[in-house]
């Protein structure tokens, strides 16, 4: 059939993922002190990433089980 939707949303989110963590990483501490010093993009990132592998790991589980019949 087609593509499975699960791909490009599990790119995109990964993606927008590592550029989160990236400027959670290399940002100062200083813009985080309205959040109580936690380091929010990093966190955000590190669930985006979580969430496009997840999504990454279902679309190619569902395309193994179906090459398999």
């Amino acid at each position: 059939m087609g593509i499975d939707l699960r791909y490009p949303i599990g790119l995109l989110f990964m993606i927008f993922g590592v550029l989160l963590v990236l400027y959670g990483l290399f940002s100062g501490t200083a813009a985080y002190s309205r959040s109580l010093g936690i380091d929010v993009n990093l966190w955000w990132g590190l669930i985006m990433l979580l969430f496009g592998a997840l999504m990454f790991f279902a679309a190619y589980r569902k395309r193994s089980s179906t090459h398999k019949k």
